[in-house]
């Protein structure tokens, strides 16, 4: 599987660990960053959900100080199906259930050996399709239209 993978200052550290540790076996596109210098994370999201949406990664993680800004950020963009986790359990329904796309994991709330278990778990969980399916296209169609 080829994974994108990208972190702004506070995640850059988490990164180098999950590359090091987690994602052997895999094709790795890391989309930077490599130092502590500070970034705007909802670049650093574009560059990994680019890969995605133009078939150049199946997959992508993105890592801030808690995740939940990178998942705002790569949730704006249609096909993208971010998930922030912070233990396995979401992580795995994250796939089997909503067919998430990108991981969104914090570099200052996560242990390095926590957030490694929940990137085998992810990776290795199929998304099961079916009723879910349904529900995951409704996402994709906004078949609800608009709000008003």
């Amino acid at each position: 599987m080829k994974i994108a993978i990208g972190a702004d200052h506070a995640g850059v550290e988490l990164k180098a660990h999950l590359m090091a540790r987690a994602l052997e076996g895999h094709t790795v596109v890391d989309v930077g960053t490599t130092s502590s210098d500070p970034v705007d994370y909802p670049d650093v999201a574009r560059a990994v959900v680019k890969l995605i949406r133009h078939g150049e990664a199946d997959r992508g993680i993105l890592i801030c100080g808690t995740g939940i800004g990178m998942a705002m950020a790569a949730g704006k963009y249609p096909g993208i199906r971010a998930a922030t986790c912070t233990e396995s359990f979401s992580a795995e329904l994250s796939r089997r259930h909503n067919d998430a796309n990108v991981l969104c994991l914090g570099g200052r709330v996560l242990g390095a050996g926590l957030a490694e278990h929940i990137v085998r778990v992810w990776l290795a969980a199929p998304f099961e399709g079916g009723r879910h399916a349904t529900r995951v296209g409704k996402l994709e169609d906004r078949a609800g239209g608009e709000i008003h």
